[in-house]
């Protein structure tokens, strides 16, 4: 990736013998320097969990709330999800814990309580969300981040004891309860956020606004391919004295404590990587394309995983259909639990360019140019990307083919450099939103149409044939 040198290196050392002129790109090296975007902080990892979220609780400090209205806030759910937004909401001032509620009164309930009273929170502690929804009588907001089987009710429940909510993706593990969502939404008048972060991530905005907006550069989305690869890890399990007693488990839709830690491989309780981890990336597919897709076919199974500990499928492809006012677009998906390779990312492919953006810093945002697209000059003098890292293409001597190498498009990055948590700026819209100053990022409905997609999946592979949707799919 010598280019026309790399920073840093004298001619020497490139390669580069003599004197050059001073052409286009090393001009717009120049304007992008320093680059107008500015920076953002949102960085953290979804897959490090409670590992991320003890040095995220550490390096915490108490947000300053200053003339900032104030926002009284429960946690339903203190797992490791809601640990992870717990951590985020810490930062954002105004936010005021008056109560956590998790059954695992034994471990989850206790560690987020007395964390929060270490940040000079004092809430109250419950088994019960009813009996939380009818003593904490000053709540203005609820998260939740329960197993997707609970949310439903969850959240019917809290709107219409007249609060607004937030609640972690899936919307549903069933359509029929994210439809009851959206209508006590509807209903009762108060906001319902699903927890879809990217939406509200400053990268996939700019990318939104700015790259395929405005800028409009990857031209006609044609292919469209994503990811999100996990490696090996053992089912999660806890010590003998923390165990939830059998009688409590049963009766909040438990069989054993296994059942409960590990409540994402079980049909009836959650659905699966496809939709644990795929709802994240399919949602930005058809946000970036503005339509939902019209058809979907899959391939998927229990290729690892003992069918005794693991009932949902650990590795699916799907392929969905899309009929944009552009024309068709096919979207390919993957995600498996056996190998972590190239992590996850979204890939969008036009006549023009490409865009590859991931949440995680390993990637960020990077676009590649079609050669024989029109030139990007002006965009990286508005700071919308910066200049490109050329790729040189060297003469080979040595034997003679027919075959002609291709020339690897220019790269491009986009300076939005992420340092705080992923969740933060998606709560924080939350919180404005609750405050009148804003508009949702993932309201009900837009949940309802990601969770309708998504769910389709696991029936696409069940019925081993391709299924279409109807505008009634997306209908509440």
């Amino acid at each position: 990736m010598a280019g026309d040198g790399e920073p840093g290196k004298t001619p020497a050392q490139t390669g580069d013998q003599g004197q050059r002129k001073l052409g286009r790109r090393d001009v717009l090296r120049g304007l992008s320097t320093f680059p107008a975007l500015g920076l953002f902080g949102y960085a953290w990892n979804e897959q490090r969990h409670y590992e991320q979220a003890k040095m995220e609780a550490a390096a915490a400090a108490p947000a300053a709330a200053g003339d900032v209205q104030p926002i009284n806030v429960a946690l339903l759910g203190a797992g490791a999800q809601g640990q992870v937004l717990t951590d985020s909401m810490l930062r954002i001032p105004g936010v005021r814990f008056r109560a956590v509620c998790d059954i695992w009164t034994e471990y989850n309930q206790k560690r987020v309580v007395n964390q929060l009273k270490k940040f000079n929170h004092n809430p109250n502690a419950y088994e019960d969300y009813r009996e939380m929804l009818d003593k904490e009588q000053e709540l203005d907001a609820v998260v939740i981040a329960t197993p997707d089987f609970w949310h439903s009710p969850h959240t019917v429940d809290c709107l219409k004891a007249g609060r607004h909510v937030y609640c972690e993706k899936e919307m549903s593990n069933t359509l029929e309860g994210a439809r009851a969502m959206v209508a006590a939404a509807r209903d009762t008048g108060k906001l319902l956020q699903i927890g879809h972060q990217r939406r509200s991530n400053p990268r996939y905005l700019h990318c939104y606004e700015k790259l395929l907006g405005e800028a409009k550069l990857l031209g006609r989305i044609v292919t469209i391919s994503g990811q999100w690869n996990r490696a090996v890890a053992p089912d999660l399990g806890a010590p003998a004295r923390y165990a939830i007693p059998d009688a409590r488990l049963k009766q909040y839709g438990f069989k054993d404590m296994h059942q409960f830690r590990n409540w994402r491989w079980f049909k009836g309780l959650g659905g699966g990587p496809i939709v644990d981890l795929g709802s994240h990336q399919i949602d930005i597919y058809t946000w970036f394309l503005g339509v939902n897709p019209s058809a979907v076919m899959a391939s998927g199974g229990l290729l690892y995983h003992d069918p005794k500990t693991h009932e949902w499928y650990d590795t699916v492809m799907a392929v969905y259909d899309y009929d944009t006012p552009a024309g068709p677009v096919k979207a390919y998906y993957q995600t498996q639990t056996t190998n972590g390779s190239q992590g996850y990312f979204e890939n969008f492919m036009g006549d023009q360019g490409t865009l590859l953006i991931s949440e995680s810093e390993t990637y960020g945002a990077r676009l590649y140019r079609d050669p024989n697209a029109p030139a990007w000059d002006t965009w990286v003098q508005k700071g919308f990307l910066n200049a490109p890292t050329i790729q040189e293409v060297k003469e080979k001597t040595e034997g003679v083919t027919d075959v002609r190498e291709s020339v690897s498009p220019d790269e491009h990055k986009v300076s939005i450099v992420l340092r705080d948590p992923y969740h933060q700026p998606h709560l924080q819209n939350f919180f404005d939103a609750v405050r009148g100053k804003a508009k949702l990022n993932c309201p009900a409905e837009a949940g309802y149409e990601s969770a309708s997609s998504v769910l389709k999946v696991n029936e696409a592979i069940e019925a081993k044939s391709r299924l279409a949707f109807g505008p009634d799919d997306y209908r509440v």
